[in-house]
């Protein structure tokens, strides 16, 4: 259906946030309040520019023999003008930044959780070493002690004297 055909189903109404539109009247060099009737008419012009872009680019993905849409869709309706042809090109290259910088940040995100895996591994197992060397150490200190008195333990743990 032609966009101009559904554009009766939204008439009146709002189909952006207020304060977007009147940050991007600002940012393009508008006053920092723009009257109402500014906002409203900004809404209903970037409103046709989508339906009719959305629509270009569902023609062609219908002309293709494809039911989804694809981002050369968007590429082929834009055709035409090589200024929104360039800031879409724009706008899908620094998503694929964004994109495989947030790849390296989960990559070195999980080395660096693997590398404090490790350490931790790696303190338990010193204290479980040491742990183990104190008790040796107490064993050896207890035999010596025992051998200082000349005692020795029989079967039923009661010391009795050597002979």
């Amino acid at each position: 259906m032609e966009p101009r055909a559904r554009a009766g189903k939204n008439v009146g109404k709002m189909n952006f946030n207020h304060n977007e539109l009147a940050q991007l009247l600002y940012g393009h060099g508008d006053v920092k309040a723009p009257l109402p009737d500014t906002v409203r008419v900004l809404d209903e012009i970037v409103t046709d520019f989508i339906q009719g872009v959305s629509f270009e680019a569902t023609r062609a993905a219908h002309h293709a023999g494809r039911q989804k849409v694809k981002f050369e869709d968007f590429e082929f309706a834009m055709r035409r003008n090589p200024r929104f042809m360039g800031k879409i090109q724009e706008v899908f290259e620094k998503k694929k930044e964004i994109e495989a910088a947030r790849k390296n940040f989960s990559i070195e995100d999980q080395l660096m959780k693997d590398a404090d895996r490790e350490e931790k591994h790696a303190e338990r197992a010193a204290e479980r070493a040491e742990s183990k060397g104190a008790k040796r150490s107490r064993q050896m200190v207890g035999e010596e002690e025992l051998e200082d008195d000349d005692l020795d333990v029989e079967g039923d743990g009661e010391p009795a004297r050597k002979r």
